[in-house]
């Protein structure tokens, strides 16, 4: 009798200890492949978005009141036409910098850079040709830095609110551009050289795409590495109980 108590003792303590590894690997059954299949989105701010929405930003908020100027002050009717389109197109073009922003949680700037001010009372002091002259110069430079950056920043962007704001913003800087080349006072010979991508890892797209920033979670690979493992492990162990019993 006391074989037998001893034997069945033996017993009910592997029960519970098989009935939990079944458990586990039921478990892993149940889970790992669920979230091996949870690719990351890739949504979270990365730097190039967050100099996306500030370089738009600070964009309108200087572009608005000198285009508000040109549309005053122009010499040239033309001047005064696309003084006021563009006035008009960045009120949109801001709305939706703010609504994206806003979406992502994004703190983005409320007031010119110290340079942008500059600008704009430069074309306050002046008066007639000149002031077509800096109007259209300034402008169409400031476009012609910013519109590289927004087609590497849409290239690279794993955010889609972001990636919607680049269409946009591509749309309007390109016709800002046209507009302002239409005046015929674009100083082509002035105008900075191209930030072309350099070869290799160098270059303004390269700097973009390394700035998306590293992303969250771990690798399907990784995770059903993990999950063959358990299962062949758990298997293993069970065989050896099963047979134990």
């Amino acid at each position: 009798m006391a074989s037998l108590d001893s034997a069945r003792r033996r017993q009910g303590n592997r029960s519970p200890r098989l009935a939990v590894l079944l458990t586990t690997i039921a478990a892993a059954l149940v889970v790992l492949p669920g979230v091996a299949l949870a690719a990351p989105t890739g949504q979270q701010l990365a730097a190039a978005d967050q100099a996306l929405l500030d370089g738009v930003r600070l964009a309108g908020l200087w572009e608005m009141p000198a285009g508000q100027m040109a549309a005053e002050k122009g010499q040239s009717r033309v001047v005064r036409e696309i003084g006021a389109e563009i006035a008009r197109q960045h009120e949109e073009l801001d709305r939706l910098t703010v609504e994206a922003a806003n979406k992502l949680g994004a703190t983005i700037p409320n007031q010119p850079t110290a340079e942008q001010q500059q600008w704009l009372t430069e074309m306050k002091d002046a008066t007639g040709a000149r002031f077509d002259q800096i109007f259209v110069t300034r402008l169409r430079v400031a476009h012609g830095k910013i519109f590289p950056v927004v087609g590497a920043v849409r290239a690279s962007t794993r955010n889609e609110v972001i990636r919607d704001l680049a269409n946009a913003t591509n749309k309007f800087v390109g016709d800002h551009m046209l507009m302002l080349e239409s005046t015929g006072l674009v100083r082509y010979a002035e105008l900075p050289p191209a930030a072309l991508p350099a070869p290799g890892n160098d270059g303004l797209i390269a700097a973009a795409s390394a700035n998306t920033g590293p992303q969250v979670g771990i690798s399907n690979t990784v995770i059903w590495v993990i999950f063959l493992g358990a299962i062949g492990t758990g298997g293993f162990l069970s065989y050896r109980l099963l047979r134990r019993n």
